[in-house]
This record gives C-alpha cells, structure tokens and sequence, in this order.
C-alpha cells in the first residue's frame, strides 16, 4: 500500500490535476464545485464551537485538543480509507473555504494550516499548501 500524502488547499483554488479533493469542513460548499469529492475527513473537521473562536491561540489549543483526541493512528486510517476508495497513488488535498492570500494578520490562519503543522509535527511528514499564500510585506528596518 502506497504512503499516505497530504496537501491543503482551498475549494475554490483545487483542481483535479492536483489529487484526491477531500472535505473537512463542518458544512459543503454552498457552491457548484467543477469536480467530486473525494471523500469527508470527519475527524480533523472542526466541531462548530471551534468555529466561534476567532483568537488564533485559542483556536488552536482546542484544534489541537479535538486531534489528540481523535488521535493519530484514527485519524490516519480515516484518511487511508478516503484514499483507498478513490486513487491511492493521488495525494489527498484536505480543502476548507479560506483562501490564504485573502487573509490578513492576525486573521491569516485556518484549520488546515494548524492541522498540517500538527501532522508535521506528529509524523515528521510534510503537508504543502497548493492554494495562493498572502504576499509578505516588504521588509522593515527591524527585519535587518
């Protein structure tokens, strides 16, 4: 059986040529999408309590939470069966709504960036981000 690769990206900026596109959104896209989904990762879509939290921190130390306690090995076989039932060899690229060149600090986060670093941190692997990032400002004085 092939390893199990993730990527993120948004609904709007997926494109087949990209992977497996799979949920993990609380609800669907309100919206006509151009191709299938692929699947729904239940246990890293976020409760809608967490949705309420608009700080960062707070967001993430209860996304965290629900992750743990679904945990790792839960988590990695939901994903192994979403990848099993569609194309093994295809990463499965985990979509949400916010587009993360529209996002601004300190609102330039979302569920799927706190998710990839916690799989990152948890198996050492990698989980790119395939949608457009936000330009960084320009460089300050202090920045030197």
């Amino acid at each position: 059986m092939s390893d199990l690769r993730l990527a993120t990206c948004t609904y709007q900026e997926f494109a087949p040529h990209m992977g497996t596109s799979v949920r993990t959104t609380v609800g669907a896209p309100r919206f006509s999408l151009p191709y299938q989904l692929g699947g729904h990762a239940r246990l890293i879509t976020p409760t809608r309590d967490l949705l309420k939290i608009n700080a960062q921190d707070a967001y993430e130390w209860g996304y965290r939470r629900l992750l743990n306690g679904n945990g790792l090995e839960n988590i990695r076989r939901e994903l192994m069966a979403i990848a099993g039932a569609n194309d093994l060899d295809s990463p499965l690229v985990l979509l949400c709504f916010d587009r993360l060149d529209r996002l601004t600090p300190p609102d330039d986060w979302c569920h799927r960036l706190h998710f990839a670093k916690w799989w990152t941190e948890q198996t050492d692997t990698e989980v790119p981000e395939l949608g457009a990032w936000r330009t960084p400002p320009p460089p300050t004085l202090f920045d030197f």
